[in-house]
Protein backbone atom coordinates (compact mmCIF):
# COMPACT_ATOMS: atom_id res chain seq x y z
CA UNK A 1 0.00 0.00 0.00
CA UNK A 2 3.09 2.13 0.58
CA UNK A 3 2.31 3.58 -3.17
CA UNK A 4 -0.45 5.81 -2.10
CA UNK A 5 1.92 7.02 0.84
CA UNK A 6 3.12 10.97 0.16
CA UNK A 7 6.33 12.06 -0.52
CA UNK A 8 6.84 13.15 3.25
CA UNK A 9 6.19 9.57 4.52
CA UNK A 10 8.90 7.54 1.96
CA UNK A 11 11.38 10.39 3.39
CA UNK A 12 10.72 10.00 6.69
CA UNK A 13 13.02 7.84 8.90
CA UNK A 14 10.87 7.39 12.63
CA UNK A 15 12.07 7.43 15.75
CA UNK A 16 12.59 4.48 17.32
CA UNK A 17 11.51 4.45 20.99
CA UNK A 18 13.11 2.27 24.01
CA UNK A 19 11.67 -1.61 24.05
CA UNK A 20 8.55 -1.95 25.98
CA UNK A 21 8.73 -5.87 26.23
CA UNK A 22 6.26 -8.07 27.98
CA UNK A 23 8.38 -10.25 30.34
CA UNK A 24 8.12 -11.75 33.97
CA UNK A 25 10.13 -9.94 36.78
CA UNK A 26 11.48 -7.81 34.15
CA UNK A 27 14.31 -4.92 35.77
CA UNK A 28 13.62 -2.02 33.11
CA UNK A 29 16.26 0.85 33.21
CA UNK A 30 16.11 1.61 29.53
CA UNK A 31 13.44 3.88 28.97
CA UNK A 32 14.22 6.59 31.78
CA UNK A 33 10.72 5.80 33.68
CA UNK A 34 10.83 6.94 37.29
CA UNK A 35 10.94 3.55 39.48
CA UNK A 36 8.68 4.96 41.89
CA UNK A 37 5.14 5.45 41.26
CA UNK A 38 2.75 8.62 41.04
CA UNK A 39 1.77 10.32 43.61
CA UNK A 40 -1.59 9.07 45.45
CA UNK A 41 -2.84 11.94 45.59
CA UNK A 42 -2.69 12.22 41.63
CA UNK A 43 -4.15 8.72 41.75
CA UNK A 44 -7.53 9.85 43.93
CA UNK A 45 -7.59 13.05 41.09
CA UNK A 46 -7.96 10.58 38.50
CA UNK A 47 -10.13 8.33 40.42
CA UNK A 48 -12.73 11.36 40.64
CA UNK A 49 -12.42 12.92 37.51
CA UNK A 50 -13.98 9.12 36.74
CA UNK A 51 -17.37 10.10 36.54
CA UNK A 52 -20.23 11.17 34.29
CA UNK A 53 -18.38 14.22 32.95
CA UNK A 54 -16.28 11.80 30.82
CA UNK A 55 -19.18 11.99 28.41
CA UNK A 56 -18.38 15.88 27.86
CA UNK A 57 -14.95 17.31 25.84
CA UNK A 58 -12.59 18.71 28.05
CA UNK A 59 -11.75 21.91 29.20
CA UNK A 60 -9.87 22.62 25.56
CA UNK A 61 -7.62 25.33 26.83
CA UNK A 62 -6.80 23.34 29.78
CA UNK A 63 -6.94 26.64 32.04
CA UNK A 64 -6.95 24.90 35.60
CA UNK A 65 -3.35 23.15 34.88
CA UNK A 66 -1.91 25.90 32.91
CA UNK A 67 -3.10 27.61 36.34
CA UNK A 68 -1.53 25.54 38.55
CA UNK A 69 2.20 25.32 36.16
CA UNK A 70 2.14 29.24 36.00
CA UNK A 71 1.44 29.46 39.48
CA UNK A 72 3.75 27.12 40.91
CA UNK A 73 6.77 28.95 38.84
CA UNK A 74 5.73 32.61 39.53
CA UNK A 75 4.56 33.29 35.84
CA UNK A 76 1.27 34.07 34.18
CA UNK A 77 -1.31 31.82 32.55
CA UNK A 78 -0.28 33.38 29.17
CA UNK A 79 3.38 31.85 29.19
CA UNK A 80 2.13 28.28 29.40
CA UNK A 81 1.41 26.10 26.98
CA UNK A 82 0.36 22.23 27.45
CA UNK A 83 0.51 19.24 25.32
CA UNK A 84 -0.11 15.49 25.25
CA UNK A 85 3.44 14.94 27.04
CA UNK A 86 6.53 16.80 25.42
CA UNK A 87 7.03 15.42 22.45
CA UNK A 88 3.60 16.74 21.08
CA UNK A 89 4.55 20.13 22.50
CA UNK A 90 7.78 19.95 20.69
CA UNK A 91 5.75 18.60 17.54
CA UNK A 92 4.08 22.29 17.56
CA UNK A 93 7.05 23.72 18.37
CA UNK A 94 8.66 22.16 15.25
CA UNK A 95 5.79 23.69 12.98
CA UNK A 96 5.48 26.95 14.45
CA UNK A 97 9.11 28.18 15.49
CA UNK A 98 11.79 26.49 14.35
CA UNK A 99 11.21 26.42 10.79
CA UNK A 100 13.26 29.39 9.03
CA UNK A 101 15.78 30.36 6.16
CA UNK A 102 18.17 29.78 8.25
CA UNK A 103 19.60 26.08 9.71
CA UNK A 104 17.66 24.62 13.00
CA UNK A 105 21.23 24.29 14.88
CA UNK A 106 21.63 20.81 17.84
CA UNK A 107 23.84 18.60 18.79
CA UNK A 108 25.06 15.97 17.19
CA UNK A 109 24.80 13.37 20.05
CA UNK A 110 21.03 14.26 21.13
CA UNK A 111 17.54 13.35 21.21
CA UNK A 112 17.04 11.40 18.33
CA UNK A 113 13.39 12.41 17.57
CA UNK A 114 14.64 16.09 16.40
CA UNK A 115 15.83 15.15 13.14
CA UNK A 116 12.28 12.99 12.94
CA UNK A 117 10.39 16.18 13.60
CA UNK A 118 12.85 18.56 10.28
CA UNK A 119 12.14 15.27 8.23
CA UNK A 120 8.45 15.62 8.87
CA UNK A 121 8.00 19.05 8.72
CA UNK A 122 10.33 20.34 6.52
CA UNK A 123 12.92 21.98 8.82
CA UNK A 124 16.71 22.25 7.31
CA UNK A 125 19.20 21.76 10.13
CA UNK A 126 22.57 21.37 10.54
CA UNK A 127 24.24 19.17 13.87
CA UNK A 128 27.26 20.85 16.02
CA UNK A 129 29.31 18.15 17.27
CA UNK A 130 29.64 17.70 21.02
CA UNK A 131 33.44 18.06 22.45
CA UNK A 132 35.31 15.32 23.09
CA UNK A 133 34.22 14.82 26.39
CA UNK A 134 30.15 15.45 25.17
CA UNK A 135 29.61 19.01 26.69
CA UNK A 136 27.82 21.37 24.70
CA UNK A 137 29.89 24.38 23.96
CA UNK A 138 28.00 27.49 23.43
CA UNK A 139 30.81 29.19 20.97
CA UNK A 140 30.25 26.12 18.85
CA UNK A 141 26.97 28.04 18.18
CA UNK A 142 28.16 31.54 16.94
CA UNK A 143 27.40 30.52 13.66
CA UNK A 144 23.94 31.81 11.37
CA UNK A 145 20.85 29.74 13.01
CA UNK A 146 17.29 30.19 12.64
CA UNK A 147 16.88 28.50 15.59
CA UNK A 148 18.32 26.44 18.77
CA UNK A 149 17.55 23.25 20.30
CA UNK A 150 19.20 20.82 22.58
CA UNK A 151 18.08 18.55 25.82
CA UNK A 152 19.26 20.34 29.51
CA UNK A 153 20.37 17.79 30.34
CA UNK A 154 21.33 16.73 27.15
CA UNK A 155 20.44 13.32 26.32
CA UNK A 156 21.65 10.44 25.89
CA UNK A 157 24.71 11.86 27.95
CA UNK A 158 23.48 13.55 30.95
CA UNK A 159 25.41 16.68 30.77
CA UNK A 160 23.94 19.36 32.01
CA UNK A 161 24.77 23.07 30.80
CA UNK A 162 24.78 25.87 33.55
CA UNK A 163 22.36 28.19 33.29
CA UNK A 164 25.40 31.43 32.31
CA UNK A 165 26.05 29.42 29.55
CA UNK A 166 22.60 29.50 28.54
CA UNK A 167 21.98 32.58 28.95
CA UNK A 168 25.10 33.64 27.15
CA UNK A 169 23.31 31.41 24.22
CA UNK A 170 20.19 33.61 24.24
CA UNK A 171 22.64 36.95 23.69
CA UNK A 172 24.87 35.22 21.20
CA UNK A 173 21.65 34.55 19.35
CA UNK A 174 18.67 37.84 20.17
CA UNK A 175 16.76 36.77 16.91
CA UNK A 176 16.69 33.23 17.03
CA UNK A 177 14.65 31.53 18.91
CA UNK A 178 16.21 29.05 21.63
CA UNK A 179 14.26 25.92 23.01
CA UNK A 180 15.57 24.38 25.87
CA UNK A 181 14.36 20.46 26.10
CA UNK A 182 14.22 20.03 29.77
CA UNK A 183 12.36 16.28 29.96
CA UNK A 184 15.28 15.58 32.88
CA UNK A 185 16.20 18.68 34.54
CA UNK A 186 14.12 18.06 37.74
CA UNK A 187 17.01 15.66 38.72
CA UNK A 188 19.80 18.27 38.19
CA UNK A 189 20.50 18.59 42.32
CA UNK A 190 19.56 18.42 45.48
CA UNK A 191 19.29 21.86 46.59
CA UNK A 192 18.15 23.52 43.49
CA UNK A 193 16.52 22.47 40.08
CA UNK A 194 18.76 23.74 37.52
CA UNK A 195 15.64 25.16 35.02
CA UNK A 196 16.04 27.92 32.39
CA UNK A 197 12.37 28.64 33.34
CA UNK A 198 14.56 31.57 35.63
CA UNK A 199 15.30 33.19 32.27
CA UNK A 200 12.35 33.43 30.33
CA UNK A 201 10.92 36.62 31.40
CA UNK A 202 14.15 38.11 30.47
CA UNK A 203 14.65 36.60 27.35
CA UNK A 204 11.81 36.48 24.92
CA UNK A 205 13.63 33.99 22.38
CA UNK A 206 13.62 31.70 25.09
CA UNK A 207 11.33 28.62 25.42
CA UNK A 208 11.28 25.97 27.79
CA UNK A 209 9.93 22.16 27.51
CA UNK A 210 9.23 20.19 30.38
CA UNK A 211 7.18 16.34 30.59
CA UNK A 212 5.28 14.98 33.79
CA UNK A 213 6.61 11.38 32.39
CA UNK A 214 10.20 11.99 34.51
CA UNK A 215 10.55 13.05 37.92
CA UNK A 216 6.80 13.25 38.35
CA UNK A 217 6.13 9.26 37.48
CA UNK A 218 3.08 9.99 34.85
CA UNK A 219 5.18 8.55 31.56
CA UNK A 220 1.79 6.82 31.53
CA UNK A 221 -0.51 9.53 31.39
CA UNK A 222 1.08 11.87 28.57
CA UNK A 223 1.57 15.92 29.92
CA UNK A 224 4.34 17.77 28.72
CA UNK A 225 4.25 21.52 28.86
CA UNK A 226 6.28 24.64 27.46
CA UNK A 227 7.05 27.95 29.13
CA UNK A 228 8.24 31.47 27.77
CA UNK A 229 7.18 34.99 26.42
CA UNK A 230 3.03 34.90 25.60
CA UNK A 231 4.15 35.84 22.18
CA UNK A 232 5.72 32.24 21.63
CA UNK A 233 3.14 30.75 23.13
CA UNK A 234 0.43 32.58 21.07
CA UNK A 235 2.34 31.10 18.00
CA UNK A 236 1.87 26.97 19.68
CA UNK A 237 -1.63 27.99 20.54
CA UNK A 238 -2.44 28.92 17.29
CA UNK A 239 -0.99 25.60 16.00
CA UNK A 240 -2.32 23.41 18.07
CA UNK A 241 -5.80 25.33 17.46
CA UNK A 242 -5.40 24.09 14.00
CA UNK A 243 -4.79 20.46 14.36
CA UNK A 244 -6.57 19.53 17.55
CA UNK A 245 -8.32 22.06 19.79
CA UNK A 246 -8.60 19.31 22.76
CA UNK A 247 -5.61 17.94 23.47
CA UNK A 248 -5.76 16.66 27.27
CA UNK A 249 -8.47 14.91 28.38
CA UNK A 250 -9.95 15.34 31.18
CA UNK A 251 -8.15 12.66 33.34
CA UNK A 252 -5.07 14.12 31.81
CA UNK A 253 -5.75 17.51 33.63
CA UNK A 254 -6.72 16.11 36.92
CA UNK A 255 -3.82 14.16 37.24
CA UNK A 256 -1.60 16.59 36.32
CA UNK A 257 -3.13 19.49 38.80
CA UNK A 258 -2.32 17.04 41.57
CA UNK A 259 1.04 16.16 40.93
CA UNK A 260 2.01 20.13 40.99
CA UNK A 261 0.03 20.41 43.87
CA UNK A 262 1.61 17.25 45.94
CA UNK A 263 5.75 18.85 46.10
CA UNK A 264 6.54 16.53 49.24
CA UNK A 265 6.42 13.67 47.56
CA UNK A 266 7.66 15.11 44.36
CA UNK A 267 10.56 15.97 46.25
CA UNK A 268 11.19 12.74 47.89
CA UNK A 269 10.60 10.80 44.99
CA UNK A 270 13.30 12.82 42.74
CA UNK A 271 15.65 12.73 45.59
CA UNK A 272 15.46 9.14 45.95
CA UNK A 273 16.43 9.02 42.68
CA UNK A 274 19.59 11.03 42.72
CA UNK A 275 20.55 9.19 45.55
CA UNK A 276 19.97 6.00 43.99
CA UNK A 277 22.08 7.94 40.78
CA UNK A 278 25.07 8.52 43.02
CA UNK A 279 25.39 5.08 44.47
CA UNK A 280 25.25 3.72 40.70
CA UNK A 281 27.64 5.52 39.75
CA UNK A 282 30.24 4.45 42.36
CA UNK A 283 29.78 0.88 42.41
CA UNK A 284 30.27 0.86 38.36
CA UNK A 285 33.02 2.99 38.75
CA UNK A 286 34.76 0.46 41.28
CA UNK A 287 33.87 -1.84 38.17
CA UNK A 288 36.01 0.14 35.79
CA UNK A 289 33.23 1.92 34.01
CA UNK A 290 33.84 5.30 32.94
CA UNK A 291 30.89 7.25 33.09
CA UNK A 292 29.76 10.96 31.94
CA UNK A 293 28.54 13.18 34.66
CA UNK A 294 24.99 12.63 34.81
CA UNK A 295 22.34 15.75 35.85
CA UNK A 296 19.56 13.01 34.74
CA UNK A 297 17.83 9.89 35.98
CA UNK A 298 19.69 7.73 34.21
CA UNK A 299 24.03 7.25 33.32
CA UNK A 300 25.67 7.12 30.32
CA UNK A 301 28.67 4.41 30.80
CA UNK A 302 31.27 2.16 28.89
CA UNK A 303 34.05 0.21 30.00
CA UNK A 304 37.45 0.07 28.38
CA UNK A 305 37.35 -3.97 27.89
CA UNK A 306 33.77 -5.17 27.29
CA UNK A 307 32.18 -4.34 24.72
CA UNK A 308 28.32 -2.80 25.32
CA UNK A 309 26.65 -4.44 23.06
CA UNK A 310 27.54 -7.41 24.26
CA UNK A 311 27.06 -6.57 28.04
CA UNK A 312 23.53 -5.45 26.40
CA UNK A 313 22.96 -8.73 25.20
CA UNK A 314 24.42 -10.24 28.47
CA UNK A 315 21.99 -8.40 30.71
CA UNK A 316 19.33 -8.91 28.72
CA UNK A 317 19.83 -12.91 29.00
CA UNK A 318 19.34 -11.83 32.99
CA UNK A 319 15.81 -10.16 32.40
CA UNK A 320 17.82 -6.62 32.65
CA UNK A 321 17.46 -3.98 29.87
CA UNK A 322 19.40 -0.70 29.52
CA UNK A 323 19.22 0.87 26.02
CA UNK A 324 22.33 0.65 23.43
CA UNK A 325 22.60 2.91 20.63
CA UNK A 326 24.22 1.68 17.59
CA UNK A 327 25.65 5.36 16.75
CA UNK A 328 28.97 7.13 15.68
CA UNK A 329 30.95 8.08 18.68
CA UNK A 330 28.78 6.65 21.11
CA UNK A 331 28.50 2.97 20.01
CA UNK A 332 30.61 1.56 23.07
CA UNK A 333 28.45 3.47 25.89
CA UNK A 334 25.16 2.41 27.92
CA UNK A 335 22.28 4.23 28.73
CA UNK A 336 21.29 3.17 32.23
CA UNK A 337 18.30 4.57 33.79
CA UNK A 338 18.57 4.71 37.68
CA UNK A 339 15.75 2.23 39.67
CA UNK A 340 15.29 1.41 43.26
CA UNK A 341 17.92 0.74 45.17
CA UNK A 342 17.37 -3.28 45.18
CA UNK A 343 17.04 -2.78 40.58
CA UNK A 344 20.59 -0.94 40.21
CA UNK A 345 22.01 -3.70 42.84
CA UNK A 346 21.21 -6.23 40.87
CA UNK A 347 22.22 -4.76 37.90
CA UNK A 348 25.83 -4.03 39.38
CA UNK A 349 25.57 -7.97 40.69
CA UNK A 350 24.92 -9.15 37.38
CA UNK A 351 28.13 -7.27 36.09
CA UNK A 352 30.29 -8.14 38.31
CA UNK A 353 29.52 -11.81 37.43
CA UNK A 354 30.62 -11.34 33.82
CA UNK A 355 33.45 -9.68 34.67
CA UNK A 356 34.88 -12.84 36.69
Amino acid sequence: MSRFWSRVVHDLVPYVPGEQPKIANLIKLNTNENPYGPSPQVLAAIRAATDETLKLYPDPNASALKQTIAAYHGLQMEQVFVGNGSDEVLAFVFQGLLKHDAPLLFPDITYSFYPVYCGLYGVSYRTVPLRDDFTIAVDDYAQPAGAIIFPNPNAPTGHLLPLAQIEALLQQHPDAVVVIDEAYVDFGGIDEIPSAIALVNRYPNLLVVQTLSKARSLAGLRVGFAIGHKDLIEGLERVKNSFNSYPLDRLAIAGAVAAFEDRAYFETTRNKVIASREQLVKDMQALGFEIIPSAANFIFARHPQHDAATLATKLRQRSILVRHFKLPRIEQYLRITVGTDGQCGALVDALKEFFV
